[in-house]
């Protein structure tokens, strides 16, 4: 445990795909150290692999950020931490009798059975913008079409409001003040308010997980309206934000990395450990949030009861004690333990259906592009800043 100033948290990558720089003492400092958040509140950061494993695997850490002592990392964020969240935001047992509703249509026989129309998908974006022409920006002409196809398909949404609900979403999670975020949330809750009315006015259900909910469960009062609204919410900017964050961020890294994109070309049975370990590398959900309910003894410290904790999932995935050499790219490495989807019961739930998207949506675009290439100086391509989801804000490919 470092008693050196606390470093600032979140701060901003210089490169897309590694951790910031100032993180550094984070890395070395191991397992367990004090962080600043942004309004000065001191916080504990957990960035050695073991010890994260294990703390969010204890349910003495809570996910609930309405209460008094959970992290906010932004503005925005604290904006909004009164306002419960299903799945991410609540503890057992709620948590544990949401989990269970969504698990079927989530589970990896599903998944499997969704990739041929998650080809289909694939097929038709990039049908459209080779059509169109090089260059292209593959952020709007690929990788955010393809998971907010997949996911409006799951859950039932109409994919021509896609304009809609992705601006929201990035006012949600990129907004530049908290009442940005608030507003966004309010306009999200409206519009699934309405898209559930038209479905509980339908005498049979659709096809969609959010028919479901509406037919089996809201309409026999089993589920409680604002839960429906929650949910519903919940699973559609994840479902789609952080999958194309990883195809735009993964496509990027894969050009900055000919050796090992030339590996995946020679043998593309070595795709789903590239997807595992670029989900390491990246690490785009950087920064998992709890709040201690009782004290607890990890890493040599002692976490009290009401301190905020914090896991750097970027640092995470590069302890070298778990991964020799992480900060390079190794399709053989055993990357499979890695946190970026989370650990315990909290652990994503939609992970099946992202590895099934981004295998399908990568080996799609090398076959079918194999003189895929950046269009753009690669250091004058923008990426998101560091209080947010990480991922390329552009990406100009030519072929």
């Amino acid at each position: 445990m470092t008693e050196t100033e606390p470093v600032a948290y979140p701060q901003d990558r210089t490169c897309p795909y590694h951790p910031p720089a100032a993180y550094d003492p984070l890395r070395t400092d191991r397992p367990l150290t004090r962080i600043a958040l942004y309004d000065g509140r001191p916080a504990w950061l957990v960035s050695g692999h073991a010890v994260a494993r294990a703390l969010l695997a204890d349910q003495r850490l809570s996910t609930d950020r309405t209460r008094p002592g959970f992290p906010a990392t932004t503005e925005r964020f604290a904006a909004a931490r009164n306002r419960k969240v299903a799945l991410l935001g609540v503890d057992d047992p709620v948590h544990r009798d949401q989990r269970r509703m969504m698990i079927p249509a989530f589970t990896l026989k599903k998944a499997t059975a969704m990739r041929p129309e998650i080809q289909r998908i694939v097929d038709e974006r990039l049908d459209a913008m080779i059509a169109q022409g090089p260059p292209a920006d593959l952020v709007p002409a690929f990788a955010l079409p393809v998971p907010s196809m997949v996911i409006c398909a799951l859950l039932g949404v109409p994919y021509a409001d896609h304009a809609f609900f992705e601006g929201e979403t990035r006012r949600l999670l990129r907004g530049p003040t908290g009442a940005d975020t608030l507003d966004a949330r309010d306009r999200l809750t409206a519009y699934f308010e309405e898209l559930i009315d038209h479905k509980q006015k339908q005498p049979e259900p659709g096809d969609g997980l959010l028919d479901e909910l509406v037919h089996q469960r809201l309409r026999k009062g089993t589920l409680e309206r604002a839960e429906v609204v929650s949910l519903a919410t919940i699973l559609l900017v994840a479902g789609h934000e952080t999958t194309a964050n990883m195809i735009s961020l993964g496509t990027y890294t894969l050009l900055r990395h000919p050796e090992r994109l030339g590996e995946l070309r020679a043998d593309p049975a070595l795709l789903p450990a590239a997807v595992e370990e670029l989900m390491r590398m990246l690490s785009i959900a950087d920064g998992l949030l709890r709040t201690a309910t009782e004290d607890i003894e990890a890493g040599g410290a002692t976490i009290r009861a009401g301190d905020a904790v914090v896991f750097a999932t970027s640092v995470i995935n590069r302890d070298e004690d778990a991964y020799p050499d992480p900060d390079s790219l190794d399709w053989h490495r055993p990357a499979r333990h890695h946190v970026a989807f989370g650990f315990g019961i909290h652990q994503c739930l939609g992970q099946n259906l992202a590895r099934a998207e981004l295998e399908i949506a990568l080996r799609t675009l090398l076959t079918r592009l194999p003189a895929l290439r950046l269009a753009a100086p690669a250091q004058e391509i923008p990426f998101k800043p560091g209080d947010t989801i990480q991922g390329m804000l552009e990406l100009p490919v030519t072929w």
